[in-house]
């Protein structure tokens, strides 16, 4: 069997970008290695450009580790930068017809493919899903990591501070974004990053930060802000007479996105796969079709780890200290801001209890500062700069509790898999799928909420949660071998009706 699979971002990428999901890629492809008779090839689209204007095109992949390097591909020129917030807006995104020749050339030349699984569908223009139209019998196979094809900023998040329940027809989109990006300064840096590391300079080294980070400024100075945005369209509006909100050519094109997204997704995608029953239900909710919709958790390389540990019991003698840990990023929507709130306002005994292990990228100066004193309002402070999968050990045997206080509807993120695999029980939001690898409600507390997040917290001090049916009702992960095996029954097409009797009639 041969098998494309495409994420906008090298699943190698060195200023790992992609997070859970590269992560993810990796561990897939590392699975299907260990099996001979399954060829992978990746593909990656929207991060890489020639500094002049050019068409579109493919080629091997010409930087980055030497490692896979054969079966490393991607698209130079896309018309739908990456990641999507830099092409927020764009009719790309739909369709572009010289992305997509080009996708189907990379598919005729490398082809042709039993499976092209999709674990994103930033970086190229969704009407690429009309693949089967030229190679029917290759499955076309999407996998929910986020909500993409439904929020251009991918995860139904407003303004940057809270969670988006109802785009009114599209109108709220046009006022999302804290600024607008400039695509064509974009693009530009795009393409000298790809130049340096073409030419062998990484983007880890000083030389590369110093060439390419003026070229970020410039891009910065030259975003839009909010009300720039707001102003643009209110010139190509008409406002009703009582002020109330009606259609726009903003919100016409954001309605439009979207129902075209779904639209091709139900007509060309074999299966969707949503990471988290919670995702699925959120996909269902926009309208994709329940017939090809089924949740898929991701196998995880940690998987074994629940099999060689143990359930620890949590510290809850009065006195006692709990270290609470937060691994992932410095972000509002991540609910690391909240989580530094919440915890500053607990009363001084309940603070004294606490210890914070944090690893996150570094955040400004101002973020570090709040940190620093929260350690002091707490029972003490960790802190990691960030983590690595070899870092992954010594920061999760320091930790009694993890937390996943996001407010947006997190799919699944894969931290809460891997603190979960260790047999660290989760004090999680009620947003995302986090929450279902344990279901259990005493350890499941209202997004964005400090009251809800510290009775909680109270009753884990105090020994009131009942840990042992925690554990007993919790998901067992799903190993690499088992999401394989799912996955291979999504990538065989369907007997049909006519072949069963024929085979049934050959029997008889």
């Amino acid at each position: 069997m041969r098998i494309l699979y495409y994420n906008w971002v090298d699943y190698l990428d060195e200023e790992n970008r992609g997070g859970g999901v590269s992560q993810y890629q990796r561990n897939i492809l590392t699975a299907l290695d260990q099996q001979d008779d399954i060829e992978a090839v990746f593909l990656s689209a929207g991060i890489s450009y020639d500094l002049r204007r050019r068409p579109p095109r493919w080629e091997q992949s010409r930087h980055g580790p030497a490692r896979d390097r054969d079966r490393r591909y991607e698209i130079v020129n896309s018309a739908v930068l990456s990641p999507a917030h830099f092409s927020f807006g764009s009719a790309a995104q739909i369709s572009d017809k010289a992305t997509e020749d080009c996708f189907f050339d990379f598919i005729e030349a490398t082809g042709p493919y039993d499976v092209v699984h999709f674990n994103n569908l930033e970086g190229l223009p969704a009407r690429v899903l009309a693949l089967k139209s030229r190679w029917p019998q290759t499955r076309v196979i999407l996998s929910l990591h986020n909500y993409y094809p439904f929020c251009p900023q991918v995860n139904l998040w407003f303004q940057e501070r809270e969670t988006c329940t109802d785009f009114n027809s599209g109108q709220k989109c046009g006022q999302c974004l804290p600024h607008a990006h400039n695509q064509k300064q974009l693009r530009l840096a795009h393409g000298l990053a790809y130049r340096l590391k073409s030419a062998g300079i990484s983007s880890q080294s000083p030389l590369f930060q110093l060439l390419y980070q003026p070229s970020i400024r410039v891009g910065r100075r030259l975003a839009l802000t909010v009300n720039s945005i707001r102003r643009a369209l209110q010139k190509s509006d008409v406002a009703s007479g009582t002020g109330a909100p009606v259609p726009t050519a903003g919100s016409t094109l954001f309605a439009k996105r979207r129902e075209e997204m779904v639209s091709l997704i139900n007509t060309h995608c074999d299966q969707v796969l949503a990471v988290s029953d919670f995702t699925a239900k959120v996909a269902r909710r926009y309208g994709v079709r329940s017939d090809i919709l089924q949740t898929s958790y991701i196998g995880t390389s940690h998987a074994g780890c629940f099999e060689e540990t143990a359930p620890r019991a949590l510290p809850s003698d009065d006195g006692e200290v709990i270290t609470l840990g937060y691994l992932g990023y410095m972000r509002r929507d991540k609910g690391f801001f909240f989580l530094l709130k919440a915890l500053k306002a607990l009363p001084k005994p309940m603070a004294k209890r606490i210890r914070l292990l944090v690893a996150a990228g570094r955040g400004d100066a101002q973020t570090m500062a709040e940190l620093t004193d929260l350690g002091q309002h707490l029972a003490g402070l960790e802190y990691f700069d960030g983590f690595t999968q070899a870092d992954l050990p010594n920061i999760l045997s320091q930790i009694d509790l993890g937390v996943v206080p996001v407010l947006w509807n997190d799919n699944l993120p894969q931290v809460a898999i891997e603190m979960h695999c260790n047999h660290i029980p989760l004090l999680t939001s009620d947003l995302g799928g986090a929450q279902e690898l344990s279901n259990y409600p005493d350890m499941i507390f209202r997004a964005g909420d400090i009251s809800s997040f510290q009775t909680r917290l109270q009753a884990i001090l105090s020994g009131a949660v009942d840990l042992d049916a925690y554990w007993a009702g919790a998901r067992r992960p799903t190993s690499m071998a088992e999401h394989l095996a799912h996955l291979a029954e999504a990538y065989q097409a369907p007997v049909a009706a006519s072949e069963v009797a024929t085979a049934e009639q050959v029997r008889g």
